[in-house]
């Protein structure tokens, strides 16, 4: 018999990672801040929880996918969090991204009670989470990572161990500074290529297949042309995971001078109101500072 499963946070991504989750036959108890979000999922053939206490004391393994630490700490660790309800042998996945050092000591105060963590942050954006496409990556015991896998296996594409509890957010954030280096360098390609009078769906062909083409490119510079803002993750988000590279690049001394640079443009946006709008408008910083928009 497959485990049972509780899904905690049904934003952006969760919605599209419970989804398939049911689709490859796990029961699922769901909870979120919003009802509505629930009940979308109840039509889909999810059970519905009235807390993450709750949530955890139905299921074997606990899924939180949450916006930031403050969040985890709160539907994990806080009063009707799952740590509540959660039985001695069952498993937490943290699939949000938060800070390393937060997750490590998650993981210790549920390690007191017998209940296992994984911490398995993933990338991949909306389109990911609804295919079923995403890429994991896992930190924790290699015993646990076993046990989640056919778990992961419903919700992703690649599934990497990648070490122990905290590597999973360590690599995540390897992973957002080359997502947002990428959207810089597309951002500054496509305001020198208007610039430059050529026909930018042409560029776009013409580049994306070489050793400049990247998945940011290819899914987000198409969006930029039509001038659509809508999001595969949000500003907000991208910048809050920007906050947290910032940190634990301060905390081991390295420096990262074109991700500090990104943060500052980030925030320029965020301040005009921004922050709803998809990470790709990361542009509309550059087109403020030249004087002309891309595309349209």
């Amino acid at each position: 018999m497959s485990e049972r499963i509780g899904f905690i946070g049904l934003g952006i991504m969760g919605q599209g990672m419970a989804r398939n989750l049911l689709k490859a036959g796990f029961t699922v108890m769901v909870w979120n801040r919003t009802t509505a979000k629930m009940a979308a999922l109840a039509e889909a053939g999810a059970q519905m929880g009235a807390h993450p206490a709750e949530v955890a004391a139905q299921s074997d393994i606990v899924i939180t996918c949450v916006s930031d630490t403050p969040d985890v700490e709160a539907v994990i660790l806080g009063p009707d969090g799952v740590s509540q309800g959660a039985k001695a042998g069952s498993l937490v996945i943290d699939c949000s991204t938060i800070s390393p050092t937060a997750t490590v000591k998650i993981a210790e105060k549920l390690a007191t009670q017998g209940v296992a963590m994984l911490d398995a942050p993933m990338s991949g954006g909306s389109e990911g989470a609804a295919k079923g496409t995403l890429s994991i990556m896992v930190g924790g015991e290699a015993k646990d990572f076993e046990r989640a896998r056919p778990v992961f296996q419903a919700m992703g594409q690649k599934i990497t161990h990648v070490g122990a509890i905290g590597a999973g957010q360590t690599v995540k954030l390897v992973n957002q500074i080359l997502v947002v280096g990428h959207a810089l360098a597309m951002s500054e390609a496509l305001l020198f290529a208007q610039a430059g009078g050529v026909d930018l769906e042409k560029t776009l062909e013409a580049v994306s297949a070489g050793a400049a083409g990247s998945w940011m490119l290819s899914n987000r510079a198409p969006q930029i042309i039509k001038r659509d803002w809508r999001p595969g993750f949000t500003i907000d988000l991208q910048q809050k995971d920007v906050g947290l590279i910032l940190g634990a690049a301060n905390d081991l001394g390295v420096p990262l001078p074109a991700t500090s640079l990104i943060f500052q443009l980030y925030r320029s946006l965020q301040a005009r109101g921004l922050g709803e709008q998809g990470n790709h408008a990361l542009i509309k910083a550059l087109e403020n500072l030249a004087g002309f928009e891309v595309g349209g």
